[in-house]
């Protein structure tokens, strides 16, 4: 159930696609885990290109945020307390429990309804108020598993935290904000809408936090990491350039802390690449690696400076060394796929992301930007199969099944695929057997 709604949100829903934060949830996320009471690691993950704040979390591991988490999350512990809390969902099984409860109730319920129904069929004036009361029963009862379900998640996500050497007090600084962000707006943030907040959760939290010794694992490296994804996603929002250079150089003429200095200069250097002044991008992004040379989203960020610049050729050699030495890395390889594509050498391009297609099989993006990559590249076949890939992911399997047997009506012309066409026919099964499933469910 979990990983078919996954497949309606990347259907329905804006994501954020940019390979740096995507990265950093998903190794975020599995440091967590390791210290949860989670059994089964195979977690999927997505963020929701949304400045609102919120978080899920769904059965078969799924994990999402929206790029308003790292708006609002003003420290790495108050981030690691919404992730902590998801992934207590998720190991407790308070969906599937929920699903549970609610069929246990159904019955009762109904009868109690039914019941009420009768009575008005006699006229009596008991009728209405009898199903009201029915309904309002229901309701208590749904909203009672609900509160249970986010007390059980607070504690467990307070100790997975502790586990991980987060400070405690970040769940606690965290609910103060929302609390304060429902007082002074109309609607309050998405988060509590399925998150329900009451100032005995928060003493709760507080009152846990300030019982439980904990050991700072974090360290200055890991926390300004998480800060400058922060700045990359307040850059992605920002929608007046010029307002947003002023805005983050006045944040670097009044830090004191070096590195306070390096996330405000960070996210100066993606202003001014979003607004078309790569020289001054380039140099604020020097100053940083001249620092820092080998932290891989200052050498992700240059190199994607230089493709803005139409300067792809200079990214792809200088993406070699870093490469070198870290040969797997997902945003450093997406960075030379782009330069490449940059360069129109899309055959070496498509080469770099079947490769990250074997590390992110699950990335919908990456199977989309194959399927255009191999379209440019010539290789009519190979974009069947990749957008087969991409709508299998976004579940819309009736186009899956097209686009496989596109494929296989290209490879069937050929004499000597045998191996592919037999993968195919197993995938073209596959595909019908889900589509069946979808319907029937």
């Amino acid at each position: 159930m979990g990983r078919e709604f996954l497949k309606s949100v990347r259907r329905t829903t804006s994501t954020i696609s940019d390979p740096l934060i995507n990265d950093f949830v998903v190794n975020f996320t599995h440091d967590l885990a390791v210290h949860s009471d989670l059994q089964d690691y195979r977690l999927a993950f997505i963020v929701i290109d949304s400045q609102a704040l919120n978080a899920f979390a769904t059965p078969g591991g799924v994990i999402g945020v929206n790029g308003g988490l790292f708006l609002n999350a003003q420290t790495e512990d108050e981030f690691a307390s919404v992730i902590a809390h998801e992934i207590a969902h998720v190991s407790q099984r308070h969906f599937a429990r929920s699903v549970e409860d609610a069929q246990r109730r159904r019955i009762p319920e109904l009868a109690t309804l039914l019941a009420s129904i009768i009575l008005m069929g006699t006229g009596s004036d008991a009728g209405p108020a009898a199903i009201m009361a029915a309904q309002g029963r229901s309701i208590e009862n749904q909203l009672r598993f609900s509160r249970q379900n986010e007390a059980e998640a607070d504690r467990i996500g307070l100790r997975t935290m502790v586990n991980a050497g987060y400070d405690p007090e970040g769940m606690a600084s965290l609910f103060d904000r929302l609390m304060d962000l429902s007082r002074f707006s109309s609607r309050p943030p998405e988060f509590l809408l399925s998150h329900p907040l009451t100032e005995s959760r928060i003493s709760d939290a507080r009152s846990r936090a300030n019982r439980i010794p904990f050991r700072d694992a974090t360290t200055d490296y890991t926390t300004k990491e998480y800060n400058l994804m922060r700045a990359r996603i307040e850059e992605h929002y920002q929608s007046n350039k010029a307002d947003a250079i002023t805005e983050f150089s006045r944040r670097l003429s009044q830090a004191e802390a070096q590195a306070e200095k390096d996330v405000a200069r960070y996210a100066l250097a993606l202003a001014y690449s979003s607004d078309d002044q790569h020289e001054k991008a380039l140099e604020e992004i020097d100053t940083l690696l001249a620092r820092e040379s080998n932290r891989i989203t200052y050498l992700v960020s240059r190199a994607e400076i230089l493709i803005d610049a139409r300067r792809a050729d200079e990214a792809y050699h200088f993406l070699q060394r870093p490469l070198l030495v870290n040969p797997d890395n997902y945003p450093l390889l997406m960075a030379r796929a782009d330069s490449l594509i940059a360069q129109r050498n899309y055959t070496e391009a498509v080469t770099v992301l079947d490769k990250m297609a074997q590390l992110r099989p699950e990335d919908h993006n990456l199977w989309y930007l194959i399927a255009e990559t191999q379209g440019q590249a010539g290789d009519i076949s190979k974009v069947h199969q990749a957008r087969a890939e991409y709508f299998m992911l976004v579940g819309d399997y009736r186009s899956a099944r097209e686009q496989i047997r596109y494929a296989l009506r290209i490879e069937e012309d050929k004499d000597s695929n045998f191996p592919l066409i037999s993968r195919l026919r197993q995938k073209l099964k596959e595909v019908e057997e889900l589509e069946r499933e979808a319907r029937q469910s």
